[in-house]
């Protein structure tokens, strides 16, 4: 896809399965404010620069990049199960067969041969008293404000540096309800009847794709949360993920079940010291919304420019749940991101929601994907991107409809606003429809900031920077004003200081 160099407006485009036409106004997420979340990104003001620990480990692997005796090791020096053992050697064998994609961003900079995929920093593993964490990794969290935001908010907190969850707590009244919230690794010990029937199973098998068969053979670290049937989470549960080892690869492992008639808000946070050397991020996340539950799964993620973000994350949604994707893609030098959610059970609703920025060196292929298996399903997807600089931001999606969908809708709607002539912003939809009795909207807009709008704005004693601003605010708003209040506030803050001087 070539860049677009001299962008201007793309005319609205809709397609339409029978019936009515469908409504291009944005969708109101069912959660509306009330959930008061202290984002711990406030303080990465000057993180990249600024915050880098000496390398200390307790253990890593002792050669870099990937082979069987580097899976075997992960797994001793983690004391696994035999079937864990398994799935790590299976997935290594598909790794193997598997082609680096080639259809998205250059990925040519990123030499597996030279990533260390485990590193164990000093420290007790899943510790629950703050005062159990090393002095060093604690400073860098409390800058974070992750002490005071468990304080605050949080229903519970998990804090993984490098491969390891180092620290996680959970409030008292959750674990009397049966909630478990800890470290993935934890989880495959303490509960391996939970675990095994889900992990890497159904929803993301190993097979999927490249870095998700990698990421099968060497994952480590990430978070095991299961709600019991009925049981509705008022506070957020959030983790935060930081890597700090050069010519690393981050690996962690989310699992969330949401039984029938639940409810949770899981938020995650990122980032890393920048290193002159390439780095690795490829999570993979796999979420369980049972019959009549509602998840969200949050996102903002902030890594330094010399990371290649590479993820796999998908929801199977059961009947009447609802799964909500909320993500704030602003760091990394290179990512890919397609959060999916499989509509698998009639009256199931998604909604995604995501916000992409970038800048100098950067390459946002981000979007969504949903796959309606279901009558009477329906999804949207609002995605909004910009690009300065000479970043490029694309939205890539895929919707699917499949036969019997009848009474289901979606619609997608796709904005890029372009500060610059170097920047580029591309829209790549794909959509499959099977089904006759279904509705399916798809707009798309891409353009730049006018100087009519600026002189206007500087007419009214504004200055030009600030003008840009405004104009910027007012662009993201249909989306900010849909998370929580403290998260759309630095979201806001964070995009400010990367388009300052503009």
């Amino acid at each position: 896809m070539a860049k677009s160099l001299s962008p201007k407006p793309a005319p609205k485009t809709k397609t339409k399965k029978s019936g009515a036409d469908s409504d291009s106004s944005s969708p109101q997420l069912p959660w509306g404010h009330e959930a008061q979340v202290q984002s711990i990104v406030a303080n990465l003001e000057n993180y990249h620069e600024t915050i880098r620990n000496p390398p200390k480990f307790s253990f890593k692997v002792d050669e870099k990049g990937l082979s069987e005796h580097v899976v075997r090791e992960i797994s001793s020096s983690k004391g696994e199960p035999d079937w864990m053992l398994a799935k790590r050697l299976m997935s290594y064998r598909i790794f193997q067969t598997k082609p680096i994609p080639t259809w998205g961003p250059d990925l040519s900079g990123l030499n597996l041969d030279d990533i260390t995929e485990y590193v164990k920093p000093e420290g007790r593993k899943n510790a629950k008293s703050w005062n159990e964490v090393p002095d060093y990794i604690k400073q860098t969290y409390e800058r974070l404000g992750i002490p005071q935001a468990e304080r605050d908010i949080l229903g519970g907190v998990a804090a993984q540096y490098d491969s390891e969850v180092l620290y996680h707590s959970i409030q008292k009244n959750l674990e009397e309800q049966g909630v478990i919230f800890m470290g993935m690794d934890q989880g495959v010990a303490e509960y391996p009847e939970l675990v095994k029937p889900y992990f890497m199973t159904k929803c993301v098998p190993a097979g999927d794709n490249k870095f998700s068969a990698l990421h099968g053979a060497v994952w480590s670290g990430g978070s095991f949360l299961y709600v019991p049937k009925g049981v509705k989470i008022e506070r957020p549960l959030q983790i935060y993920f930081i890597m700090n080892y050069p010519e690393y690869g981050q690996f962690e492992h989310t699992l969330i079940i949401a039984e029938e008639n639940s409810s949770v808000q899981y938020i995650e946070g990122c980032t890393a010291p920048h290193y002159d050397t390439a780095s690795l991020h490829s999570a993979v996340v796999e979420i369980f919304a049972k019959k009549n539950s509602r998840v969200r799964y949050t996102s903002v993620q902030n890594w330094s420019k010399n990371v290649y973000n590479l993820n796999t994350k998908r929801a199977i949604v059961d009947a009447g749940a609802i799964m909500e994707w909320v993500g704030g893609t602003l760091g990394s030098g290179t990512t890919m991101l397609y959060p999916c959610s499989v509509l698998a059970g009639e009256g199931a609703r998604a909604d995604h929601l995501t916000i992409a920025l970038a800048g100098e060196g950067q390459v946002k292929d981000t979007g969504a994907k949903v796959i309606h298996l279901a009558p009477n399903t329906h999804s949207s997807v609002i995605s909004k991107s910009i690009s300065h600089g000479g970043g490029i931001a694309r939205y890539r999606g895929l919707v699917k409809m499949k036969k019997g969908c009848h009474g289901s809708s979606v619609h997608v709607r796709c904005d890029g606003l372009i500060l610059d002539g170097l920047s580029g912003s591309d829209t790549v939809p794909r959509m499959e429809i099977e089904e006759n009795d279904v509705k399916v909207g798809h707009e798309a807009t891409v353009g730049r900031i006018s100087a009519e709008q600026r002189t206007y704005l500087r007419s009214r004693g504004i200055s030009e920077e600030e003008a840009t601003r405004l104009i910027i605010a007012g662009f993201i708003e249909p989306v900010v004003k849909q998370l929580p209040l403290e998260y759309a506030v630095e979201i806001n803050r964070l995009i400010e200081m990367e388009i300052e001087g503009l």
